[in-house]
Parts: structure tokens; C-alpha cells; sequence
């Protein structure tokens, strides 16, 4: 089994295929129906085993930097990368091979959006690393 990290972003990709407006513009019933297909999403790799954790993210952030050996972190708001580069939530799972991470994520690319059309949202496949790479470690 492998874990993979399957990253959702609030906008990007290499070509957005819908241009959606932001989920704060969308009708009520048709962010209730993302959030329950989500919901869905969670029961079924829990289902599966392939459940590990599953997590929305507000788009509130702090940007963090160490700030020296006696200086406490430093902190902005900004100025930030592009909004689309903003991670939005991620499923987190354990599947028996990168052919089946990417078959979940192409269903998790298939919540509604707005009146119920699926998004064809990008989502970002990363591999878990279990151990360091073979070209590090042998310097």
C-alpha cells in the first residue's frame, strides 16, 4: 500500500476546463451538494480502507518565515503567489497502487459545481515519501 496526497486548490491547474466563479458567489444548495459529494467521497475510501484523512481549508492565511536565532517567526498577509496556487482541502489516502490514486482523484474531479455540472477540477497527485530517495542518499 502507498499513501498518496490528493491536494485540491481553490483555482489553478494547467488549463482550468470551467470558469467557475468562487464558491462564495454559489448558490446555497449547490455548495451543499459539493460538501455532501465530498461527505460521499470520504464514505466510500472509508469503505474501501483506502480512508486515511480528509480536510477543507479556509482561504484565510498567514505566510511564515524563520525570523533568525533571536528573533521571533516573521509574518504577512502577503504580497502572496497567485490565488491558484492556494490549497483549498485534500483527501489523504492509502491505495494499492498509483493507477487506483489516480482513479479516486478523477472522481473527486467530478463534484458539482454550480447548478449541479461537475467541476473537472485539477487535482494534484503526490506520493507520500517513505523513505529518501536512492540520488540523495548516496550524495
Amino acid at each position: 500500500m502507498a499513501r498518496y496526497l490528493l491536494l485540491k486548490h481553490y483555482r489553478g491547474g494547467p488549463a482550468p476546463h470551467h470558469p467557475f466563479p468562487p464558491m462564495d458567489q454559489w448558490d446555497p444548495a449547490d455548495v451543499e451538494a459539493h460538501i455532501a459529494f465530498q461527505r460521499h467521497v470520504a464514505e466510500m475510501l472509508e469503505d474501501s480502507g483506502e480512508f486515511v484523512d480528509a480536510q477543507a481549508l479556509t482561504p484565510t492565511r498567514t505566510w511564515v518565515r524563520y525570523g533568525g536565532p533571536d528573533a521571533a517567526p516573521v509574518t504577512t498577509d502577503g504580497p502572496a503567489p497567485e490565488t491558484s496556487d492556494l490549497i483549498a482541502g485534500w483527501y489523504m489516502i492509502d491505495v494499492e497502487s498509483r493507477e487506483r490514486a489516480l482513479e479516486v482523484a478523477a472522481y473527486v474531479s467530478s463534484e458539482p459545481g454550480p447548478g449541479g455540472e461537475p467541476l473537472y477540477e485539477w487535482i494534484d497527485v503526490h506520493e507520500v515519501m517513505t523513505e529518501m530517495p536512492a540520488d540523495i542518499t548516496q550524495g
